[in-house]
């Protein structure tokens, strides 16, 4: 199953644009590297349209979270009225297991399409389909500067460059904390910033043993998320000014009413209730006692 459906279709893949390149395997990795993004385009702008929301509204929700920590039913319905869903933070991660085999499947097929043993050329026969002529292919050209795109890099420029560009994209969809805002009382604003750190130096150490192919393909995921983060960032600013005009237009106020405001105003309201019904009372007993005196 992983053969039929992932493996062999990304050998047959890469040969095909190997072929149609002119031997060129780095020109090859980098077409199949934006036809992978732009099959995955649309879950990759949903993750960085929701880390971008989710980045504006960090001060409404830890806000939330301090006030309703007691009462999580409250504190669940405070969220709908802002259109926050904790489900989305899991669903951001969606883009991230997708690349798991396409990364998995992508090393595999990179040492078996590199490899110079006369094993890997055989096994290479027996994965590509009916009609692929691999006599005018073979052998494929493993070589790029210094590198041998099946062994890993012997400079270690690759994996600094695959920390450098992965903490960027991080970096740039991280959500910014408010200048008041505590850390330590929001759990998922220190699991974000412990992911800005964790994830590159992760991926950096992998490609300290990863074929330098595969590293290479790192660091165009990353630039190309980079400049997708950049572009998301453009729109978000760009609907935040057109609301922020329309209210204008409307006459609306961008700002709210704080919570010490909200929660004073239904207390001003009990009391002048209360000062009316005690007019009204004092009022009925002044002229009873005046019915009282003519009688």
């Amino acid at each position: 199953m992983w053969d039929t459906l992932i493996l062999n279709p990304m050998i047959n893949a890469l040969l095909l644009l190997y072929e149609l390149v002119g031997g060129n395997f780095i020109v090859a990795i980098t077409i199949f590297t934006v036809i992978i993004r732009l099959l995955t385009l649309p879950l990759n702008l949903r993750q960085q349209r929701s880390s971008l929301k989710m980045q504006e509204m960090q001060p409404q929700i830890q806000a939330i979270q301090k006030k309703y920590k007691d009462n999580p039913q409250k504190m669940q319905e405070e969220f709908v009225k802002i259109g926050y869903n904790p489900a989305e933070t899991l669903a951001g991660c969606l883009p991230l297991l997708i690349q798991f085999p396409i990364l998995i499947g992508l090393y595999q097929a990179i040492l078996v399409m590199l490899g110079s043993t006369p094993q890997s050329l055989f096994e290479l026969t027996q994965r590509t389909y009916e009609g692929v002529d691999l006599t005018g292919l073979l052998p494929i050209d493993n070589t790029f500067v210094w590198l041998n795109l099946a062994q890993p890099d012997p400079l270690y420029v690759l994996p600094v460059l695959v920390f450098a560009t992965m903490f960027l994209q991080q970096k740039l969809l991280m959500p910014t904390p408010a200048a008041n805002q505590d850390n330590s009382e929001n759990p998922m604003a220190s699991m974000t910033q412990t992911m800005l750190y964790t994830m590159p130096i992760m991926f950096g150490f992998f490609s300290l043993q990863f074929p330098a192919g595969l590293s290479i393909y790192f660091v165009l995921v990353n630039i190309i998320g980079i400049g997708q983060g950049f572009y998301m960032k453009q729109q978000m600013a760009a609907e935040k000014a057109r609301r922020a005009e329309m209210k204008a237009a409307r006459g609306e106020s961008d700002e709210t009413t704080s919570d010490d405001e909200q929660d004073s105003q239904p207390q001003e309201k009990e009391s002048s209730q209360r000062k009316s019904e005690k007019s009204e009372s004092s009022g009925k007993s002044k002229k009873s006692k005046r019915k009282k005196r003519r009688r």
